[in-house]
C-alpha cells in the first residue's frame, strides 16, 4: 500500500545552501529507486529556511528496511545535526485519493478509485 511521509524541517540560515545540495542528491538518486513514487520539496514563503518535504512510496516495510539505509542518504544524515535549528518533524499518511488536472504531467500512480458516501457506507470493513 503507497505511504507519504510529511517532513518539515528548520534549516540553520548559515546551512541553507549546504542542506539543499545534499537533500538535492539524495532526492536525485531516490528517484532511481523501485519502490519510490514522486517527492515534492517545498519552501514556507514566510519562513525562507522552513522546508517540508512530501515523499509517496510504494511500501512503508521497504523505506524502513531498505531505502533508509540505501549509502547515498549517509552524508545527509549525518550531517542533519548540523543542519537543523530544531529535529525534523516526520508523519506518515496513506493517500486516500489524488487529482490532477486533465491533461497535466504528473505521477498518477497515487490515484486511488474515488467512491461516494453511500458506496463507502456499504463496504465491508475491512
Amino acid at each position: 500500500m503507497p505511504v507519504v511521509y510529511l517532513i518539515t524541517a528548520d534549516v540553520k540560515p548559515e546551512q541553507r545552501e549546504r542542506f539543499l545540495s545534499l537533500l538535492n542528491g539524495v532526492l536525485d538518486a531516490m528517484r532511481h529507486e523501485d519502490t519510490f513514487i514522486e517527492a515534492v520539496l517545498h519552501e514556507d514563503p514566510g519562513t525562507p529556511n522552513r522546508f517540508m518535504l512530501y515523499e509517496a512510496w510504494q511500501s512503508h516495510e521497504d523505506v524502513m528496511t531498505v531505502q533508509l539505509n540505501r549509502p547515498y542518504r549517509k552524508p545527509w544524515h549525518d550531517a542533519l545535526p548540523e543542519l537543523l535549528d530544531s529535529p525534523r518533524d516526520i508523519s506518515i499518511w496513506q493517500p486516500l485519493r489524488a487529482d490532477l488536472k486533465s491533461g497535466q504531467p504528473g505521477n498518477t500512480s497515487l490515484n486511488t478509485a474515488s467512491i461516494s458516501d453511500q458506496e463507502r457506507a456499504s463496504a465491508p470493513a475491512s
